[in-house]
């Protein structure tokens, strides 16, 4: 029997709300599998916007000092 077989003879035993939620579920995963590799995108986007927003603040004068710190680190 095949893995698709016995998942539709689970899947029959289950009652119809379980059976939609599972049908989500399948839903989500063929969503995942089009993305492909969509975290490692929106992680590059993540990195470029944070990089975006922040861009000249370097230059900045910090209103905090060392003393501001609660905990010193060697």
């Amino acid at each position: 029997m095949s893995v698709a077989e016995e998942a539709i003879q689970h899947l029959r035993a289950l009652p119809e709300p379980m059976q939609a939620q599972v049908l989500e579920f399948i839903e989500q995963l063929e969503h995942r599998a089009r993305e492909g590799n969509g975290a490692a995108e929106d992680a590059e986007w993540s990195a470029f916007s944070l990089a975006a927003a922040m861009r000249g603040m370097e230059d900045e004068p910090s209103p905090y000092s060392t003393d501001d710190l609660k905990e010193r680190f060697s």
